[in-house]
């Protein structure tokens, strides 16, 4: 009875520090991966200030500057960028932003372009029509990729098929805290251009920059660029925030592990020395006959 119960025992242990090597393993490589993430992270965010700071210099450059991409309509039809992960393993980083946008869609009439197996798998299960289906593993989406979806995006809002964009992401702000944001693409933001809420518009070197063909025409030939590096940015923040989420689930798991591996460890040292004890005992007991 003893032996059979040492050895159940003793198999548990070696299946416990079997899985102790494998979380340890992922818990190393999302580490590294996560080094990498953040370097991009970093690099990607000159590109966007530039454009960025284009666009507001010559909406506010230019006199009796307008743009198609300001105006406001009735909301028919929405379109949803939304940026998942691949695989599980990963806490609650898929649950959390895929939750969010299940709140942000319900009551509307959406459109989705995923990014990301997940967020594919969520949108087949209910039936939400795809704006594309190019991008499905997010690991493999690259910085051109990004581009090319944004230019189909602003295309089909300039066309009418949907009255406003948004992308859905998880932001990463530290290896303990990630947190998923939705963040309005187009129609843009008249402040967000102008210097927020109240702010008069205000003319940056008027007449020091002459645009061709016409500012209006360049500003909207930047949009696609501009858009596109939102969407680089957002998914370089939703890989750093995956990798920051799997990394603290598998240290979470290894230690998990070592906790039942030297809790079992304490069984069967028990077991062990039961059998000893019961071995003694009936050594003894024969010796007396």
């Amino acid at each position: 009875m003893a032996g059979g119960s040492m050895k159940g025992i003793k198999t548990r242990i070696r299946s416990m520090e079997n899985t102790k090597q494998i979380t340890k393993a992922m818990e190393m490589v999302a580490s590294s991966k996560l080094r990498k993430a953040q370097a991009r992270v970093i690099a990607a965010r000159p590109y966007f200030e530039t454009l960025y700071s284009t666009l507001q210099e010559i909406a506010n450059g230019t006199e009796g500057f307008s743009s198609p991409f300001f105006e406001k309509r009735e909301i028919r039809h929405s379109c949803y960028i939304v940026i998942a992960g691949d695989r599980g393993l990963a806490g609650g980083y898929n649950a959390n932003v895929l939750k969010l946008a299940q709140g942000e869609m319900e009551g509307k009439d959406p459109y989705i372009l995923p990014l990301g197996k997940r967020t594919v798998e969520f949108a087949k299960k209910r039936g939400i029509p795809f704006v594309a289906e190019d991008y499905a593993e997010a690991e493999d989406v690259s910085v051109g990729d990004c581009f090319t979806a944004a230019k189909t995006v602003t295309k089909e809002f300039i066309e009418g098929r949907y009255d406003e964009v948004y992308v859905i992401y998880t932001e990463f702000r530290s290896i303990l805290s990630q947190v998923p944001v939705m963040r309005k693409l187009l129609p843009l933001d008249e402040e967000m251009i102008h210097g927020g809420e109240g702010a008069e518009p205000q003319l940056m070197n008027p007449g020091m920059v002459l645009y061709e063909p016409s500012p209006e025409q360049v500003f909207e030939a930047i949009i696609p660029e501009y858009l596109g590096g939102v969407i680089y940015g957002s998914l370089c923040e939703s890989v750093a925030a995956e990798q920051g989420a799997r990394r603290t689930a598998m240290e979470a798991a290894t230690d998990n592990a070592e906790e039942m591996i030297e809790s079992l460890s304490l069984l069967y040292n028990r077991a062990r020395q039961g059998a000893i004890t019961q071995e003694i005992t009936e050594i003894v007991a024969g010796s007396n006959q």
